[in-house]
């Protein structure tokens, strides 16, 4: 399944820090996938609309090669705070007319779901617990990070067995056709066996693309706390008990008073 047009611009300005509010106030994101997808480049551009390149975790500089060079880039001061690995990015953000506090995981590349990474497994675990819509993704250039998808989803369904909990398939870095290793239609064929919603995007050179990603996954979740609220509302509700048939009650009256008049 492919995702549903965006018809509205996703307006983001300015980003203020999601004050504290009450359970099931904030729609709670998680962004799975192998090392090196562009997992926070990602979320940065959808807060941002910056694209911070490609680093390596933790160091502050840009690694690997893009366009067949490799670069070498200062992070930019201001998004430091926003580009460290397993970060929870809290931010207000105006979506179709309504400010939606969103809550987003960015989680560790290198979490796989293996039997010999009990620890990552434990932490994949309580970020699946805590997260209600998911974004999987990987590069079209790394077919290793698209096999890890599967397992990924399977291990989110363990946890959340209810199929209306929203999951995208994302395949990242889809600018860099020269070094495609999966194909559109593979991403889209493993979208349709799991059930899910599949898109490619160029997190470096489409910002509206990742922002109707995002949008969309928020919308799904706000839908699906709306229909849990509402049957919470329906199972709390006490059924009134019926009327008692007054007919029947004064032919057992009349019963009464005849055996005791005899």
């Amino acid at each position: 399944m492919r995702l549903p047009g965006m018809s509205q611009p996703f307006l983001l300005a300015p980003i203020a820090e999601c004050p504290p509010g009450p359970p099931g106030a904030q729609v709670r994101l998680a962004v799975l996938g192998a090392r090196g997808v562009g997992k926070s480049a990602m979320i940065v551009r959808f807060l941002t609309k910056r694209f911070i390149g490609d680093y390596e975790p933790n160091t502050g500089e840009a690694g690997g090669a893009r366009r067949g060079r490799a670069r070498r880039v200062p992070r930019p001061p201001a998004l430091t705070a926003l580009c460290s690995t397993g970060n929870l990015y809290s931010r207000l953000v105006h979506l179709d007319g309504d400010h939606v506090a969103v809550q987003i995981q960015d989680t560790p590349g290198c979490i796989q779901v293996q039997e010999d990474c009990v620890q990552m497994l434990d932490s994949l675990s309580r970020c699946v617990k805590w997260a209600e819509g998911f974004l999987l993704v990987y590069s079209i250039t790394d077919y290793s990070s698209y096999q890890s998808i599967q397992p990924l989803y399977q291990h989110i369904r363990k946890v959340h067995p209810d199929a209306r909990t929203p999951i995208i398939i994302v395949g990242n870095k889809a600018d860099l056709l020269h070094a495609r290793q999966v194909q559109a239609k593979e991403g889209l064929q493993l979208a349709d066996e799991l059930g899910s919603l599949f898109l490619e995007i160029s997190t470096s050179e489409d910002s509206q693309g990742v922002c109707d990603v995002f949008q969309y996954l928020c919308k799904e979740v706000s839908k699906l706390q709306h229909a849990s609220s509402t049957d919470r509302r329906r199972s709390s509700i006490i059924p009134r008990p019926k009327s008692p048939n007054m007919q029947d009650l004064k032919r057992r009256f009349k019963q009464a008073l005849s055996s005791k008049v005899k």
